[in-house]
C-alpha cells in the first residue's frame, strides 16, 4: 500500500493511518500547528466532519441535492472537537513518518506556489490542490483506488485502524499505551483484539519451532530434536 501511494498526492496520509491508527476524521482534521516535526509528535484535537449543504439559490437552480447547488450553504462546521478526553491525545511519530511528513510539507508548499491566489490557507496537513480541507468521500475513494492499485483485497478504510491496533499489541506494547495511541477510553476495546494477536503470536511460535526443531516422528507428541546447522 505504501508503494502504491508513493507517487500519489497526500501519500503520507496513508502512512499515518497504518502507523498511528488515526480515524479518518482525525487525519483529515490535522493542521500543521498540531504537528511537531522537530520533536516527532502530533496532537489530535479535532475531526473533519462530512459536509452537508442546503440550497442557497434565490430561484430554483434545478439541482436535486443541496450539495450540487451553485449557491450552496453549509449546514455544519468543517471540523468538530474530539468527543472525549481520550480522543484528544498526543502521539509520538516514528522517524520514518517524520521524514514522509517533511517531504509532504515541501510538496504542499510547491502546490501553494502553483495555485497562487487560488490557494486557501487553512493550515491543513492534507488538503486539495488549492488548500481546502479534503472531503471524506474523496478520501475514501482514493483508499479504494489504492487497494486496487496495490493488489490488496478490498477492505474498509477503518481496517487501517484495526491494522495499527493489532500491530501495536503484537509488538507487546503495554495495553495502557495502546489505549493512549488509539484514543480508546475503554480497556474493553483492547481486549477485542486479543483473539487476533494470540492467533498471530501462536502462528509465529509454530514457525520458530518448525525452523529450529524437527519432529522425531509423525504425531508422536515428542519435543523433537534440534536441527543441525547447515
Amino acid at each position: 500500500l505504501f508503494l502504491a501511494a508513493g507517487d500519489r498526492r497526500n501519500s503520507a496520509r496513508w502512512a499515518i493511518a497504518l502507523a498511528l491508527g488515526l480515524r479518518q476524521g482525525e487525519v483529515l482534521g490535522l493542521k500543521w500547528a498540531d504537528v511537531d516535526l522537530a520533536n516527532g509528535s502530533l496532537t489530535v484535537r479535532r475531526a473533519r466532519q462530512r459536509p452537508r449543504w442546503r440550497h442557497g439559490c434565490k430561484s430554483p437552480c434545478g439541482r436535486k441535492l443541496g450539495g450540487h447547488c451553485p449557491d450552496r450553504v453549509p449546514l455544519r462546521k468543517e471540523t468538530a472537537d474530539t468527543k472525549s478526553r481520550a480522543g484528544r491525545r498526543n502521539i509520538g511519530v516514528p522517524d520514518e513518518l517524520v521524514a514522509l511528513l517533511e517531504r509532504h510539507q515541501k510538496e504542499q508548499e510547491a502546490e501553494r506556489e502553483n495555485a497562487a491566489q487560488l490557494w486557501t490557507d487553512g493550515g491543513w496537513v492534507f488538503a486539495t490542490p488549492t488548500g481546502q480541507p479534503l472531503n471524506p468521500r474523496t478520501d475514501y475513494t482514493e483508499w479504494k483506488r489504492l487497494l486496487v492499485r496495490a493488489g490488496i483485497r478490498d477492505g474498509r478504510l477503518h481496517d487501517a485502524r484495526h491494522t495499527a491496533a493489532t500491530v501495536l499489541l503484537i509488538l507487546g506494547v503495554a495495553e495502557r499505551a495502546v489505549m493512549g495511541i488509539m484514543g480508546w477510553s475503554d480497556s474493553g476495546m483492547a481486549r477485542r483484539y486479543q483473539h487476533v494477536t494470540k492467533h498471530v503470536q501462536r502462528d509465529v511460535a509454530k514457525r520458530v519451532g518448525g525452523l529450529l526443531w524437527e519432529p522425531d516422528g509423525p504425531n508422536d507428541g515428542s519435543a523433537g530434536t534440534l536441527r543441525e546447522a547447515s
